[in-house]
């Protein structure tokens, strides 16, 4: 039997970054299109981040980055997924993340980062399409 309702996405800032503009206009986006999103707020952990994810029976996970951590936090979060057995969690970022660190953080398993102009349609369709596809 499938998964049923709207798609569940934590929306979170982890580290020290205080700037949320644009994870909250993200939010907002996502929440209009009919998710049900839950936005952590300011200076999360990784261990937070995931705590509630499993918590919230979460889709997915947006990740807003714009402090330079974005290789070490994701792969915190990724690392505390699958000690979790939550890989099933699917994530995804955005931010000042430069293009040369977008393979690598693919290859750890981020399933799609959008970078600064990345449209709120095209962050809301990605997510439609690649966290809870509809069957064919």
């Amino acid at each position: 039997m499938g998964v049923t309702g709207p798609i569940r996405v934590v929306v979170a800032k982890p580290g020290l970054d205080g700037h949320d503009r644009g994870a909250k206009v993200i939010a907002r986006a996502l929440r209009d299109a009919g998710m049900e999103v839950i936005y952590t707020g300011l200076h999360q952990t990784p261990e937070q981040i995931v705590d509630t994810a499993i918590q919230e029976d979460a889709d997915a996970i947006g990740l807003s980055i714009l402090s330079g951590a974005h290789m070490t936090l994701f792969t915190k979060v990724l690392e505390l997924l699958r000690e979790r057995d939550a890989e099933d969690i699917k994530v995804f970022g955005g931010g000042i993340i430069p293009e040369a660190d977008i393979p690598p953080l693919k290859e750890l398993g981020v399933a799609e980062i959008f970078t600064p102009g990345a449209t709120t349609t095209a962050i809301v369709d990605w997510v439609r399409e690649n966290v809870r596809p509809v069957a064919a």
